[in-house]
């Protein structure tokens, strides 16, 4: 007998909850961690004794500024926004979360708001909307791992969404998404919300910010996650004002703590240099890991914008997995799915000697 069934409120909850999982990513002690796209420690000592003033005579007792107002505005420069064209949240997850309370409504009350999304992709998307009873479309990506147009086109059609997610670069493909699909599947998407979640763009050489320009409902999520500062869990969403205003109001307050703001700003302002220097750091060693892993035999390698490798293994890509944990490297592996994901690697960029270490033990694997 189940819990569930000696609980009489359990019938209260959401059905959808039934078919999801918590994340409980793995613990486990490992002397090399890359499987989860963060930034190696290569932030230099003086950004690290700037960070840490910045909150020596921190007033602990006070809450935070609720609007975050230095922070965005500093985030807003950055990007070339306005300040009311941006809104700060707990990781992009907050954010992810605060659009789908907003639009969790439909004009036909007999069918469940819907999102739109390609996959693979970042599954916050899904798992965020299941958990509040959305309908989720995925469309899957072409063979070059691209959104695939005309299939999206006909999903807008068939199942118009509230909103529509794509990220560019894309988790856990690394590549940006086609300048000119992505602007054809915009223009198709006029009567929806549409987000380019840019996470990994510090790394990318060019940005989509500037179609923000041609479409009035487009909106873009960033976050200080990827270049250094996980722990700090800062996003951001950037797009019209009068959007904007509308998601604050669904915002909890006081939601990012007055240390996060504090040190975010410094991330973006002060230190930025630093953290420039990393983010260059990463792009060569991505280009170094990339050519010398596509030159061992048995794998293949997908051209990456990101901080991360997307890695075609020969053997099942569990095999692969199994024999890095072995030798006491973790990397995320998607053999579980099925299908062409059960032999790709999702590789983060370490620091060099975390890179070479791991080429070996590639190498090792046959």
């Amino acid at each position: 007998m189940t819990l569930a069934s000696n609980v009489p409120y359990f019938d209260l909850l959401r059905p959808e909850l039934a078919e999801l999982k918590s994340y409980v990513p793995d613990l486990s002690a490992y002397p090399i961690r890359l499987d989860a796209n963060e930034a190696p420690a290569l932030l230099s000592q003086e950004a690290r004794k700037e960070l840490a003033s910045a909150v020596s005579n921190f007033a602990w007792e006070r809450y935070p500024d609720p609007t975050a107002a230095a922070l965005r505005e500093a985030l807003a420069k950055r990007c070339g926004m306005s300040i009311d064209e941006v809104i700060v949240g707990d990781g992009s997850d907050e954010l992810i979360t605060l659009l789908l309370t907003a639009f969790c409504w439909t004009r036909d009350l007999a069918k469940p708001p819907t999102i739109l999304t390609v996959s693979p992709t970042f599954v916050m998307y899904k798992l965020a909307a299941k958990a509040r009873g959305y309908r989720v479309i995925e469309v899957p990506l072409d063979e070059d791992w691209d959104i695939a147009e005309q299939k999206t086109l006909s999903a807008l059609e068939v199942a118009p969404p509230q909103l529509l997610f794509l990220a560019s670069p894309n988790n856990p493909t690394g590549n940006l998404l086609s300048r000119d699909r992505l602007e054809r599947i915009l223009q198709a998407a006029g009567n929806c919300v549409c987000v380019v979640d840019e996470a990994y763009i510090d790394y990318a050489p060019n940005t989509q910010l500037e179609l923000r320009k041609q479409f009035a409902n487009l909106l873009f999520l960033r976050t200080l996650s990827k270049i250094g500062f996980a722990s700090l869990r800062v996003g951001w969403l950037m797009g019209p004002r009068a959007l904007i205003r509308e998601l604050d109001k669904v915002r909890p307050p006081y939601n990012l703590p007055g240390p996060n703001q504090a040190l975010a700003r410094l991330v973006v302002t002060s230190i930025s240099p630093a953290v420039s220097e990393v983010v260059h750091c990463v792009v060569q060693e991505r280009d170094r890991l990339a050519e010398a892993i596509a030159n061992i035999d048995g794998y293949t390698v997908s051209p990456s914008a990101a901080n991360f490798l997307w890695v075609k293994t020969r053997e099942p890509a569990q095999v692969v997995y199994d024999a890095l944990r072995a030798q006491g490297i973790l990397v995320r592996s998607f053999h579980e799915r099925g299908g062409r994901m059960a032999n790709q690697l999702r590789i983060t960029i370490g620091a060099s000697h975390e890179n070479d270490q791991l080429l070996a033990a590639l190498a090792t694997i046959r």
